[in-house]
């Protein structure tokens, strides 16, 4: 009887201690008959500011009905169809070295454009540069060979001379200083050398200067979206009069760039072509010094006094500059009142003068500036290979 009393009271104990450890351990519940609900707990939005209006009386303007329906487009067919006969393809070959020192002919195509029916025709210096045969086929089918041909290799222009009778209506020319941006043109030529082609677009800049393939910098460009692809070139940018505002130079082909065609405008090859057809050459004022534009690499390499300017390489014996007592090494400042940093930049002054124009040259020496009063000569002809 003692031990069933000891048992029991040793079995309320544990289980006293198991009632203690689990109210522990677990959570107290409470059981409930109602059904559950849900609880829901509502947080406040932070207050924000309102932005306050631009212009609380302004009213948006009224949708057009349409009045760009029906608008006419320029009839560029009767455009082409006037100019075309008039533009010329130019086949060339060029004496060209091989990797081995040997010889192989080199064939290109450009285009060309009939200025005088006495057999003129208008095109790029680079179109025919190097050629010992060039042959200028007109719409008509029939070839002739240039039997002369004046090139000026910084304007990048040339002229050429065929013996040939009966030729179509030699083009006008407009002054492409009236074309504005967003005005429509056309580009004909021997495009990829497949033959006379055309295309469209608009006058999309003006007065833009690039620099060339042969290193000399065009000025006054006309940039349009007219296709100018290869062969284009010396062919000519027409306005919707039907009139030569410009020559087809060059195209910047570069990954992401599109729509970046150029032409010499009118105004500026107009006159180089006068001269090359009564001279043979071109005259310019002229320095006689070779130059250099100076950056940070040329700066620190010769220890120069100036970090800008332009950098004298060597003076023709005998010519303007060396008249004036500049000499090589010279850095060049300033010309004629205006700051130069670059060759392109300097030498657009110069051309900006007249032969026999003078003009206050300031320049370093060393740690010392000077200036000079130089008369500008007459750059020399070129020679006759």
């Amino acid at each position: 009887m003692i031990k069933t009393k000891l048992l029991l009271c040793w079995l309320i104990i544990i289980l006293l201690a198991i009632s203690l450890l689990t109210g522990c351990l677990l959570p107290e519940i409470t059981f409930s008959s109602h059904p559950a609900q849900t609880v829901t707990t509502t947080v406040a939005p932070p207050i924000v500011a309102s932005p306050l209006p631009i212009n609380p009386a302004y009213t948006a303007p009224p949708i057009s009905n349409g009045s760009a329906v029906g608008a006419v487009l320029p009839d560029l067919a009767s455009v082409i169809s006037k100019v075309r006969p008039s533009v010329v393809a130019i086949n060339t070959k060029v004496p060209t070295l091989n990797f081995f020192g040997g010889t192989f002919t080199q064939e290109g195509a450009g285009s060309g454009w009939i200025l005088d029916n006495g057999g003129l025709i208008v095109t790029n210096n680079h179109v025919v540069e190097g050629a010992n045969s060039i042959t200028v086929t007109l719409e008509d089918g029939r070839n002739f060979p240039a039997d002369m041909v004046r090139t000026d290799a910084v304007s990048d222009l040339a002229v050429l001379k065929i013996a040939a009778d009966k030729l179509p209506p030699a083009l006008k020319v407009g002054d492409s200083s009236n074309m504005r941006v967003g005005d429509w043109v056309i580009a004909i030529g021997n495009q990829l050398g497949q033959g006379i082609a055309a295309s469209q677009g608009i006058v999309s800049a003006k007065g833009v200067s690039v620099s060339a393939d042969n290193g000399e910098t065009l000025y006054d460009l006309i940039q349009t979206t007219a296709a100018i692809n290869p062969g284009n070139s010396g062919g000519p940018l027409v306005s919707l009069t039907g009139e030569v505002i410009g020559i087809n130079s060059i195209k910047v082909a570069r990954v992401g760039v599109e729509g970046m065609g150029y032409a010499i405008s009118s105004q500026v090859a107009i006159p180089i072509i006068n001269e090359l057809i009564s001279k043979g050459y071109i005259t310019r004022p002229w320095l006689g010094a070779e130059l250099y534009t100076v950056n940070e690499t040329v700066y620190l390499r010769y220890k120069l006094p100036v970090d800008k300017g332009v950098l004298i390489t060597r003076v023709v014996k005998g010519a303007p500059a060396d008249a004036a007592g500049i000499k090589t090494g010279d850095i060049i400042v300033n010309i004629a009142g205006q700051e130069v940093a670059s060759v392109d930049e300097l030498v657009k002054v110069i051309r900006n003068h007249s032969v026999g124009s003078a003009v206050d040259i300031k320049y370093w020496r060393e740690q010392s500036q000077y200036t000079a009063n130089v008369t500008l000569g007459q750059s020399p002809a070129p020679t006759t290979p």
